[in-house]
């Protein structure tokens, strides 16, 4: 049996010699941890856990060291169904992250680079009712629906990468947010560096909001339909009215905890890989 047929033990915790070799061996060095990495990999062909493969080694880190300024906007995706994930990297070739659709349809991104020693992420939604981000170097656990750490030792949350879906379905990747940062922080942040005339009129915290500042009145109206000042959501209404039709934020793109890109941005793609 491989690697990654070995059905997750219920208490990684627990010392139960049943455990997959991943969930038993811990790396205490860089050396170990990097030998650990190659010998799972050669085990298994390539240990994939939904999707998510560790290519070995340290993984370039980003997100909470991008300089601040709003990246280019990339298509990870013609579609992401409720339970699915995807492999991608964004802002740059080097970043790796991934993609999850949970179960009640919200989407979220995160960087998949471990915040402890920059190991690999890997996603496993058999972990229960949401599934967990999980770093298998030092069984660091992250939480799929917010990114914060829940076991582990990892200093810090996964940094974000903040994802809109399309009215065709298509999930593209529009900027990063730091860790602890909010999406709608971290895009203000980026919009406010490029453009702060723009950031000022879609309503972003600190600015003093302007005329295209959306209204509070869909604030409570779901996930992706908040129009709240300084949300998420409330700044992608207010871009998005503005967008020219066919970019990835045209007037009926929904936005799911994320702005769209600044207008005129030209767009990349970059499909990831599904599980």
């Amino acid at each position: 049996m491989s690697v990654t047929d070995q059905q997750p033990g219920g208490d990684r915790h627990s010392g139960d010699e049943r455990a997959a070799p991943h969930d038993r061996l811990a790396a205490d060095s860089l050396t170990t941890r990097r030998d650990y990495l190659r010998i799972v990999t050669t085990v298994s062909g390539g240990l994939a856990i939904g999707g998510l493969g560790v290519a070995g080694g340290i993984l370039h880190r980003h997100g909470d060291e991008e300089d601040g300024s709003q990246p280019e906007p990339r298509k990870v995706a013609q579609q992401l169904l409720p339970g699915e994930s995807l492999a991608f990297r964004y802002p740059g070739d080097e970043d790796r992250a991934v993609a999850l659709r949970l179960n009640d349809g919200t989407l979220v991104g995160y960087s998949a680079v471990c915040t402890h020693l920059a190991c690999a992420v890997l996603w496993r939604k058999e972990r229960g009712t949401e599934g967990e981000l999980y770093c298998p170097c030092h069984e660091g656990v992250f939480d799929a629906r917010t990114g914060e750490v829940t076991a582990g030792p990892p200093p810090r949350g996964l940094p974000k990468v903040v994802l809109t879906e399309r009215p065709d379905g298509s999930v593209w990747a529009i900027a990063t947010a730091r860790s602890g940062e909010s999406a709608e922080d971290g895009l203000c942040r980026q919009i406010g560096k490029d453009d702060p005339g723009l950031a000022a009129r879609i309503g972003c915290p600190g600015t003093g909001g302007g005329a295209e500042a959306p209204s509070r009145a869909g604030a409570a109206a779901g996930v992706g339909a908040a129009t709240a000042p300084g949300t998420a959501a409330g700044v992608g209404a207010g871009l998005g009215s503005a967008t020219a039709p066919g970019s990835a934020t045209a007037p009926g793109a929904r936005v799911q905890g994320a702005t769209p890109p600044r207008l005129g941005t030209p767009v990349a793609e970059n499909p990831g890989r599904r599980t």
